[in-house]
C-alpha cells in the first residue's frame, strides 16, 4: 500500500491517463479480493482454517484502514486535479 500510489502515478503519467483514471489505478492496485477466498479458508481443517481466516480478515482490515488514508491523501497530495 505504500509503493502502489507512486508506481500508479508513474503508470498514469506514462499512459497519459486523466486524473480520475489515475486515481482508480491507485485504489484498485492497492486492494486485493482476499475475502473471495475466505470460504475456501474456512473449508480447511480446523487448526488451519482458523489461522488462515484470521490472516485474511486482518489483511482486509489493514486494506480498509489504508483506503481511508488514501481517500485523504490521493486527491490532496498524490494525484491532484489539473488546473487549466
Amino acid at each position: 500500500m505504500i509503493i502502489v500510489p507512486v508506481v500508479s502515478r508513474f503508470i498514469a503519467k506514462w499512459f497519459k491517463l486523466d486524473t480520475g483514471s489515475g486515481r482508480v489505478l491507485i485504489f484498485s492496485g492497492s486492494t486485493r479480493n482476499s475475502l473471495v477466498v475466505l470460504p475456501l479458508a474456512l473449508a480447511l481443517p480446523n487448526e488451519l482454517s482458523t489461522l488462515v481466516a484470521a490472516v485474511i480478515v486482518t489483511q482486509t482490515i489493514v486494506e480498509l484502514a489504508g483506503e481511508l488514508i488514501y481517500i485523504r491523501l490521493v486527491p490532496n497530495l498524490i494525484l491532484r486535479e489539473k488546473t487549466t
